[in-house]
């Protein structure tokens, strides 16, 4: 880098009082000058071109976002927000003054005194289940009409529809899912999905630009961008993170344990237990309450943990006959045909010219 660090130096200069007599300016004797005495000196700032140029950059990538939230997930994302020198704002019921100061977050009591403050973007980062709750309440008369409303929860179809109910119609409307948090996050976010859907965005280029700001800081940050409908998000969430909760949960009340002899599978399903279990029963509750298709999940792990018990349990029915009557060919044949669930859960049974019949 290239600095301008001239220095202007003034000098004031006067004779002294010791003035050449005629004999000095001889030229057989030496000349000598008037003696002379530094008065001043000023030296002018030093002009940095790449600080200026960047900050410039800063101002015109960098977003004002509130947080709506600010509990352990707004914690998380803000961080990285700031990584992109963004400006935050956050409210919550909890009084986290001191932790925003620290992170370098406002932190507001009030939404009427957060809003006043025109932020860009206004992030919902709630429980699922308190988010109607808080939308019912807000003073959206205190933000700019084209404000950005963006949530990122674990199921989309809910806050899509609940700001499609709320929202005065000039907001734009951005439903995003990071599929991470900051257990699985802890050290990079690179390769992680995120979801998102531009449910409503204005034709204007600054709004259109807003949105690919705010996105951008997701795509920076390494994440694998996924855009998809909010219905197809649910479909699938339903059939991947909803299932992982539940296993994760089921092994927890399990007790599972680490042992001396840990094999690779077994150290997967502990780290499971550990990613799960640091997340709060109303998320749990609110992926199945808020999710029509997880229920359908639920019935179909309920129903394929039932066709295991009934395929090992057949299998020691035919150890037991054949210890009592002998193989004698006769044993039923049904018992050896494995069980398969059909895409609705429902089990598939072998057909009847399969099965021996008495009599037949």
């Amino acid at each position: 880098m290239y600095e301008s660090l001239q220095h202007e130096v003034i000098i004031i200069f006067y004779e002294s009082d010791n003035r050449p007599s005629k004999q000095s300016l001889d030229e057989s004797r030496p000349t000598h000058f008037p003696s002379f005495q530094i008065s001043c000196i000023d030296a002018a700032q030093p002009f940095d071109y790449e600080s200026h140029l960047k900050n410039h950059y800063i101002q015109s990538t960098s977003l004002k976002i509130a947080i709506l939230g600010f509990g352990n997930f707004g914690q998380f994302l803000s961080k990285a927000f700031l990584r992109h020198h963004h400006t935050l704002l956050a409210y919550s019921r909890t009084n986290y003054t001191d932790l925003a100061n620290q992170l370098g977050v406002s932190f507001y009591s009030d939404p009427n005194d957060l809003f006043e403050q025109h932020p860009d973007v206004v992030l919902l980062s709630t429980s699922i289940l308190s988010t109607e709750t808080l939308l019912q309440k807000l003073p959206f008369q205190r933000l700019r009409r084209n404000t950005l409303f963006v949530d990122v929860l674990s199921v989309k179809e809910f806050p899509r529809n609940l700001f499609l109910k709320y929202l005065p119609p000039d907001f734009d409307i951005l439903c995003t899912h990071p599929m991470f948090g900051p257990e699985s996050a802890k050290t990079s976010w690179a390769g992680l999905p995120f979801v998102y859907d531009k449910v409503r965005i204005g034709d204007e280029e600054n709004r259109v630009k807003r949105c690919d700001k705010f996105l951008g800081i997701f795509e920076k940050e390494g994440c694998r961008m996924v855009e998809m409908s909010c219905m197809e998000h649910d479909k699938y969430a339903a059939g991947s993170q909803f299932v992982t909760h539940t296993m994760g949960r089921v092994l927890e009340k399990f007790g599972l344990e680490s042992s001396p002899i840990n094999t690779k599978g077994y150290e997967t399903l502990l780290n499971l237990v550990e990613n799960t279990k640091g997340d709060s029963f109303d998320l749990y509750y609110g992926l199945f309450m808020y999710n029509q298709n997880a229920l359908e999940q639920l019935e179909r792990l309920d129903m394929a943990f039932e066709s295991i018990k009934k395929d090992l349990f057949g299998r020691l029915h035919e150890v037991y006959r054949k210890q009592l009557f002998g193989d004698n060919g006769e044993v039923d044949k049904k018992m050896n045909l494995p069980q398969k669930l059909l895409g609705n859960g429902s089990l598939i049974e072998p057909p009847l010219d399969n099965v021996r019949q008495d009599g037949s």
